[in-house]
């Protein structure tokens, strides 16, 4: 009898220690190129052009935390494109949802091509554009995303990181030509994205990471830049390089999730 319970017990925690074990952490990662890594230079071979990098933070997060990692960020996404593409990468099981989203939503990229254009050519009117768009219209679409994520992964800690500022008021670059003064205006309104972005975060409890801080010093022309000015190919241009995601996404992101 005494030897039947036995095998029972060890039988018993054999089968809880395979469990535990058997045990995975899921991590979803969704957004743009902000998240898929685009400004690293080394992209996965996966049949798509998202342009997903093992050098992205949402691939150091798991490599470090040992997280399986479900890669959904895409460049160039929007947040329609995450509600239509991405979330249905999410699941009760899911764990971690990590996003950044709603630069391409303002046309950020056109708005800083707009600056870099010579003489005469202003972008005073694209900048007070894209951010009327952040104030008027971006709320609501986040909103979308964010309503979605908390339906899709009841269960999940939802992390929701920002954008930097870009530059630091000098000019490095001959071929393009962002006067300070431009460089201002962006960097203003870059603030009010990032803001904006952390008020509707917090509105849905999900935790909410700016990263302006950590990339102060960073910027465009400083010696240590965490962020490509132009670059070739034009893609990789105003995109965290592998500093960036290295030194400043990633240790925010492991330093909340």
């Amino acid at each position: 009898m005494a030897a039947t319970m036995v095998a029972a017990v060890v039988a018993a925690l054999a089968f809880t220690a395979g469990t535990a074990q058997a045990q995975t952490f899921e991590y979803v990662a969704l957004g743009d190129s902000y998240a898929s890594g685009v400004g690293t230079r080394s992209y996965i071979d996966d049949g798509t052009d998202c342009q997903r990098s093992t050098l992205a933070y949402p691939s150091l997060y798991a490599a470090a935390s040992g997280a399986s990692l479900d890669f959904a960020a895409c460049s160039g996404a929007t947040t329609g494109d995450v509600l239509s593409g991405q979330i249905g990468a999410l699941s009760a099981s899911t764990d971690l949802v990590t996003i950044t989203v709603g630069g391409n939503d303002t046309g950020w990229a056109g708005v800083v091509q707009q600056c870099a254009y010579p003489a005469p050519l202003t972008c005073d009117s694209e900048i007070a554009a894209a951010e009327a768009f952040i104030r008027d219209q971006l709320p609501a679409k986040l909103h979308a995303v964010y309503d979605a994520i908390a339906a899709a992964a009841p269960n999940a800690q939802v992390v929701v990181l920002g954008y930097p500022r870009l530059f630091n008021g000098e000019e490095c670059n001959i071929i393009t030509r962002i006067s300070p003064a431009e460089q201002a205006a962006l960097n203003a309104a870059a603030d009010l994205l990032a803001e904006t972005i952390g008020l509707v975060a917090s509105s849905h409890g999900f935790t909410y990471v700016d990263v302006r801080g950590a990339f102060d010093g960073h910027a465009v022309c400083d010696d240590a830049e965490w962020l490509n000015g132009l670059s070739w190919p034009i893609g990789e241009s105003f995109h965290p390089n592998q500093a960036g995601h290295a030194s400043g996404y990633h240790p925010l992101l492991a330093g909340v999730a």
